[in-house]
């Protein structure tokens, strides 16, 4: 992997913290705002939409711009969000920050992913999106669990402050450390790149993701509450039961990321099936501490061990395209993570209680399965002799970016 690649992973560290944060700062801010949780829920949301909208949005608008510059100027607006967010004096303030903040997170994961996969050979991409993704998993281990301690010891602002100091650390990094970003063989071109809409496999991709993704935060995003509430667990026991989620994601993206390359379909089947029952497990057994805090941890593994998998398959579907591919990827993700802490909080409002949010991602979860299924059957009876070409690119030995850009145009349409 070039250097490049894990500054950006590392840069992904301070984004994902703040967006996977307020699953343990809900409590406090909601106190704070004096705003019901599920209200305080949608500050998740708001930052959610933000991403479903700023990665194509601003991967169009930054197309033919310098790759490196548009990276720092990302980073620097995600930072000062955290910064308003810290200040904010309302509610309606602090979701505005989430939503500005969420643009640049946007626009920095769609053109980052881009960077990333452009920068390895075709049969590396799903383990670039794994360092990427790493840098996911390791906000969950370290930022988030950091964040609800910071939350419950010295005050929920404390930690969006912490999360401007990690972007001012990635903003140093991306400007030392990345000093020249290769350009591409063949100038962007946004006609070129939108059509790649017209394909149902890109649809069908965009799907899959979002349902996956929001199956298993329709649930997480109403962990801390689930766990004092329904498991009886102290308040001091979640930042380490959400830490376990994110132990748990940094394992599911190693694994994921080794076996993606080469079994596509194997992984998305398999760990959404696994994000299915185990769902349905905690809905049953949430009343049970240990029963928690052991399915949280194989949670994060289910979900992100699929991660790199669906960003890899949206960069096959969507080759003509790779900087609309990342912000597609990106807005389906983040379209998950909308739909899925709404639909959990109108299960909380209806009376059902936060163990129910499980339940509601199984069903999530059960139609991504239906639809990756239909997916394969489609990309098999499009073009049986697909993977015996995909197959003859990949040389025994991976040593040089004209085999990958080889294989790149054997997958193109």
């Amino acid at each position: 992997m070039p250097l490049a690649v894990y500054i950006l992973g590392l840069s992904v560290f301070a984004l994902g913290t703040s967006e996977f944060m307020l699953s343990g700062l809900l409590p406090p801010i909601a106190r704070d705002m004096d705003v019901s949780i599920p209200t305080a829920g949608l500050l998740i949301s708001a930052f959610a939409i933000g991403m479903v909208v700023g990665a194509p949005l601003l991967a169009v608008v930054t197309l033919r711009m310098p790759r490196r510059a548009t990276l720092i100027a990302l980073i620097s607006v995600f930072g000062l969000g955290q910064i308003a967010g810290a200040l904010a004096p309302s509610y309606g303030v602090l979701f505005a920050s989430r939503v500005v903040s969420a643009l640049a997170c946007a626009g920095f994961w769609a053109v980052g992913a881009s960077v990333a996969v452009a920068m390895v050979p075709v049969t590396a991409r799903a383990r670039a999106m794994a360092v990427m993704i790493g840098g996911l998993s390791i906000a969950n281990v370290l930022g988030v669990p950091a964040g609800a301690f910071l939350g419950e010891n010295l005050g929920w602002r404390s930690a969006f402050w912490a999360v401007g100091a990690a972007s001012a650390i990635a903003l140093a990094g991306v400007v030392t450390l990345i000093r020249r970003i290769p350009a591409p063989e063949r100038a962007p071109e946004l006609r070129r790149e939108l059509s790649v809409y017209g394909d149902r496999q890109v649809w069908l991709a965009v799907a899959i993701t979002a349902l996956a993704g929001g199956a298993v935060f329709c649930t997480f995003s109403y962990m801390a509450p689930l766990l004092t509430d329904v498991s009886g667990l102290p308040d001091g026991w979640v930042p380490a039961v959400l830490a376990l989620f994110g132990v748990g994601a940094l394992a599911g993206t190693t694994v994921g990321g080794r076996y993606a390359d080469a079994h596509l379909f194997g992984v998305q089947l398999s760990g959404i099936a696994g994000s299915t029952v185990l769902l349905g497990v905690l809905a049953l057994t949430a009343s049970h501490a240990v029963a928690a805090i052991v399915l949280t941890f194989l949670l994060g593994f289910s979900a992100f061990y699929t991660a790199p998998a669906l960003n890899a398959r949206m960069f096959e579907v969507a080759s003509a395209a790779p900087t609309l591919a990342a912000a597609t990827a990106t807005s389906s993700f983040n379209a998950g993570n909308t739909a899925g802490p709404w639909l959990g909080g109108r299960v909380i409002d209806a009376g059902f209680g936060f163990a129910s949010t499980a339940w509601a991602g199984a069903a999530m979860a059960v139609v991504a399965l239906a639809l990756c299924a239909v997916a394969k059957r489609l990309h098999a009876s499009r073009d049986p002799r697909r993977s015996r070409l995909v197959a003859a690119s990949v040389p025994g030995q991976r040593t040089g970016k004209e085999e990958g850009i080889g294989a790149a145009r054997v997958l193109e349409p």
